[in-house]
């Protein structure tokens, strides 16, 4: 059976998160194998079929069996402790331009429900499939990123200063195998590519996974019950348990699966306190809620204009969660609208205010099963057949077709008096084979009505780095 889809998996409310994270270093799960150390049989791969109708040859079979890049073979992730580097400024400010538009886009179809996704665990994979896309496709998918007229290098330059800075640079090189949640990381973020046997990874894109995207690869039978279960064990592993069912079966003509996991759960650093959490009525488009709403008064960041008024939460760990409550009631729209400028401009023209915020608890799990046309719409061309995106760039495919099939994130956010948490995975198959001034402003903040919010952390090349976003119609 010729295997030909590529599985993408990925985890990532809008997050502010900064010093108080992880990244996994590439490692081996208990019951599966280390990717296969394989030589290229051929200096260039064949780029068009000898004959069409004629079907490929199976693949070769693997028999040594040994780590395509070892944990010492790795680079150490770009410090961004030197000088300031514009080029990778410019990727990351536009990998949250890359959020705002895929915000925009999957907001279409949700109507009065709640939402919520994170762009950083789609921009992520992606960033990383530039180096296996052929060039002729590859501007396109860099300007859709968000990144036009950046080189590849410039992408895995900032990808890797992003991490950096988001991880603090703390690889947990002591558990290879697993993560566990601790109160010295607030966020972990993990990549992973799942190889099945038959067909061998190419060991260039194995080594910039590994050195840029801290990105591990293993072997798997696809064919086998085995197989999903590693990997559904892996995102429960990278999500604190939290999400452990990302993929029921693979598609019989899978070929791999790129994963990346995304984890957050930090205190308030000031936290709400529980005797003054009362029941109010919330209301939603969808008719009036009594819900618990939570209250503090004291000094704020604070924004205000004509649109909105939003505050920001800090975490002890440094990261931020930004509530925006729209004047008009109208969430869904409030956060279509906005873009990685309009961010930006809230954040530097808040003041500290003086008030009271009463903000509902709420919970949010969610299915984005349109992802893939939600990409499609943006412009990412990885998904057309006919253009075979990925041969030739990612595994030894003998030129046949290499392309992304689909894509699903299951995402989810949680917030009480003591904090947050939120999580997700993104699954992409692949077929183919501040210093306090003085108080300024005074105010009243009643989250009674949908809101919106942003969780990012900060980054020096890209400011505050949005992870996760989404609206709350129905606490």
């Amino acid at each position: 059976m010729r295997k030909n889809i590529l599985l993408l998996l990925f985890l990532g409310a809008v997050l502010t998160l900064t010093g108080c994270t992880s990244v996994s270093e590439p490692y081996y799960n208990p019951g599966t194998q280390p990717v296969t150390q394989y030589e290229d049989p051929e200096a260039q791969l064949i780029t068009q079929y000898e004959d069409p109708g004629t079907q490929p040859p199976p693949p070769c079979e693997i028999i040594d069996m040994q780590p395509l890049v070892r944990l010492e073979d790795m680079a150490a992730l770009i410090s961004t402790g030197g000088e300031h580097d514009p080029a990778a400024t410019a990727v990351a400010r536009g990998a949250n331009d890359f959020a705002f538009r895929l915000g925009a886009t999957l907001l279409e179809g949700v109507g009065h429900d709640n939402f919520v996704v994170s762009p950083f665990s789609v921009w992520m994979p992606l960033a990383a499939l530039v180096n296996a896309t052929q060039q002729p496709l590859r501007p396109a998918l860099i300007e859709t990123l968000g990144a036009g007229g950046s080189s590849t290098e410039d992408i895995n330059r900032a990808a890797s200063r992003m991490l950096f800075d988001l991880t603090n640079d703390r690889p947990r090189r002591e558990s290879l195998g697993q993560w566990h949640g601790s109160e010295e990381s607030a966020l972990h973020i993990a990549n992973a590519i799942f190889v099945d046997y038959n067909w061998p990874l190419r060991r260039e894109f194995a080594q910039t996974f590994a050195d840029f995207y801290r990105g591990s690869s293993m072997n798997l039978d696809f064919e086998t019950p085995e197989a999903v279960d590693a990997v559904n064990q892996w995102a429960s592993d990278n999500t604190n348990g939290l999400i452990d069912e990302v993929i029921r079966e693979f598609d019989p003509d899978a070929i791999a699966a790129v994963a990346n996991a995304i984890y957050f759960s930090g205190a308030w650093l000031d936290e709400f306190d529980p005797d003054n959490t009362e029941r109010g009525t919330f209301y939603s488009p969808a008719g009036e809620r009594e819900v618990y709403f939570m209250r503090q008064h004291r000094l704020f960041t604070y924004f205000e204009d004509e649109q909105v008024q939003a505050v920001n939460l800090g975490f002890v760990c440094g990261s931020g969660m930004k509530i925006i409550l729209p004047k008009d009631g109208d969430a869904v729209g409030l956060l279509s609208s906005m873009t990685g400028g309009c961010f930006e401009r809230m954040r530097n023209d808040s003041v500290l205010g003086e008030g009271m915020l009463k903000l509902p608890r709420f919970s949010i799990e969610n299915t984005i099963d349109n992802l893939a046309n939600a990409l499609i719409a943006m412009g990412v061309p990885l998904f057309d057949k006919g253009a075979r995106p990925l041969t030739g760039g990612l595994v030894y495919d003998d030129g046949y077709p290499v392309w992304l099939g689909g894509a699903v994130q299951v995402a989810m956010i949680e917030a009480d008096e003591e904090g947050a948490t939120a999580a997700a995975v993104t699954v992409m198959e692949v077929f183919g084979i501040l210093s306090v001034p003085n108080p300024e402003a005074t105010f009243v903040m009643i989250c009674d009505t949908p809101f919106a919010f942003i969780l990012h952390s900060g980054t020096r090349d890209g400011g505050r780095q949005v992870l996760f976003m989404g609206v709350v119609n129905q606490p």
